[in-house]
């Protein structure tokens, strides 16, 4: 067991700047990222604090026709955001920056991952379409289409006398919030 505490707290060290990061990305929607243990296969989850409202209580509230503007300080409860270090999507976030902490698509997962764990968890997210814009430019990147025009065409090779072309970096995919 002590070993498996030493192997964690490494783990720790290994994924401060991560944390750091995505709680940069995030701001002031979650008081802190930190690992956790105990998720098996999501690559985070959302926790609210011993005395804050719960989703269903924080739904219920927003909904009241009468609620004072003044309350929304109140109803916003702490939320923690765990990430999982033993999941890929995790582990490829972390090596990403490693290697560019500037990447925009750092940026993107970010935001996606913090709006599907309030999804599972039963909270609201703030903008359905910035979530939407970002789902469809991950599918995009996922299956290498765009829908603006290529810009940077370059000849890769011929097959049976047809040029086969690819394109540079994905110039919509700047395009991040």
């Amino acid at each position: 067991m002590n070993m498996k505490k030493k192997n964690f707290e490494k783990l720790i060290e290994e994924y401060a700047d991560l944390c750091a990061v995505v709680k940069e990305i995030i701001g002031d929607k979650v008081e802190k990222v930190i690992l956790s243990e105990r998720i098996e296969k999501s690559p985070a989850c959302l926790v609210t604090g011993e005395y804050g409202w719960t989703a269903n209580m924080e739904r219920i509230m927003k909904a009241q026709a009468l609620r004072d503007s003044s309350m929304s300080s109140y109803m916003e409860s702490k939320k923690t955001l765990e990430l999982n270090p033993y999941n890929t999507i995790i582990r490829e976030l972390n090596r990403r920056i490693q290697l560019d902490r500037t990447d925009k698509l750092i940026r993107d997962l970010s935001h996606l991952i913090f709006d599907i764990t309030n999804i599972v968890s039963g909270f609201s997210i703030e903008s359905p379409t910035n979530f939407s814009e970002r789902i469809s430019r991950i599918l995009e990147l996922g299956l290498n289409i765009s829908n603006e025009k290529p810009y940077k065409k370059k000849t890769a090779h011929k097959f049976n006398g047809v040029e086969d072309f690819w394109y540079g970096p994905n110039p919509y995919l700047d395009k991040i919030d």
